[in-house]
């Protein structure tokens, strides 16, 4: 079968840090190493499951800078470079793309709950990253409290060259997917969903070609899109019973803090710290957490023992 270009399962990296706050090098190299192993076919960082609200720039552009160059073309590379004011995501988009950057991913534009662009400058925004001559993913989710409708969403893929791919993950998702794909048709290259895959599969009815989640379980994820790809409708439905549990647990209870948990228990990172203001998982949460994730032995849980 000949799947799309952008299809598959391509997560987000977590940001690892050290007890006290530091970047953890070491430890992001494996978390990408590991990534490959989970067998995705893409990987994203710097995202919101990437802590990028708690990373300083100098930071940025050096794990920008590291994980390209460690991934060395390995698989596809999406590089988040969402910031409130134009030139800056610009700046951005240039140094990712001079890096090797396969895809770049922004949000609209917008700072706290008063500060949000309108369609016009949403527009204006993605127009001057696509001039910059890298594929573009537009990510629609509740944190910008921006709105998207269908209709700008079309006419933005029209009409800019480069934005070929949307992580949609708003309320309904599966409604506003079904739109998109009717009403955009072959502009809209690559429809993906997000939200960890909590709606993973109603997404995927309506025309979803991939799915950008955490990095806990891509390896059993993976296959429940490839199988729903080819037809075998069963078994994604079957697969994705299974591991719902823990998605669900994952979406509503832990957040990003789950693929650091998971990765610090397997052995891959030595740390799950968070900066504050994010606090520590609660210790129930934890324990909910593994109770649910160690009987589907994934790959996260015994790759660096």
């Amino acid at each position: 079968m000949n799947y799309p270009r952008y299809s598959g399962i391509w997560p987000v990296a977590p940001t690892p840090f050290t007890d006290n706050g530091a970047l953890d090098l070491p430890g992001m190299r494996r978390v990408l190493d590991l990534m490959i192993d989970q067998g995705v076919d893409g990987i994203c960082i710097l995202a919101n499951f990437s802590e990028q609200f708690l990373i300083t720039d100098a930071e940025r552009e050096q794990l920008t800078r590291m994980c390209l160059e460690h991934v060395a073309g390995r698989v596809p590379v999406i590089v988040t470079i969402s910031h409130y004011a134009t030139p800056i995501v610009v700046e951005r988009a240039r140094l990712a793309k001079d890096l090797g950057a396969d895809i770049v991913m922004m949000m609209p534009p917008y700072h706290g709950a008063l500060m949000k662009g309108s369609a016009a400058q949403t527009f204006e925004q993605f127009q001057a990253v696509g001039e910059v001559g890298i594929p573009i993913m537009l990510q629609d989710a509740p944190l910008s409290g921006v709105d998207l409708p269908v209709p700008l969403l079309v006419e933005m893929a029209q009409k800019i060259e480069m934005l070929k791919l949307f992580k949609i993950e708003c309320p309904q998702a599966a409604a506003k997917l079904r739109a998109l794909i009717e009403q955009g048709g072959a502009a809209i290259e690559g429809p993906f969903d997000g939200e960890e895959a909590i709606t993973l599969l109603a997404d995927l009815d309506a025309g979803a070609t991939g799915t950008m989640t955490s990095a806990m379980i891509p390896d059993l994820i993976g296959p429940i899109v490839r199988d729903f790809a080819a037809g075998r409708r069963d078994a994604a439905i079957a697969q994705y019973a299974r591991v719902l549990p823990v998605v669900n647990h994952e979406n509503r209870q832990c957040g990003f803090r789950s693929a650091k948990a998971a990765m610090m228990a397997g052995g891959v990172i030595q740390s799950d710290f968070c900066r504050h203001p994010i606090a520590p998982l609660h210790p129930a949460t934890r324990a909910m957490l593994f109770e649910l994730l160690t009987p589907l032995d994934p790959l996260v849980l015994n790759w660096g023992r």
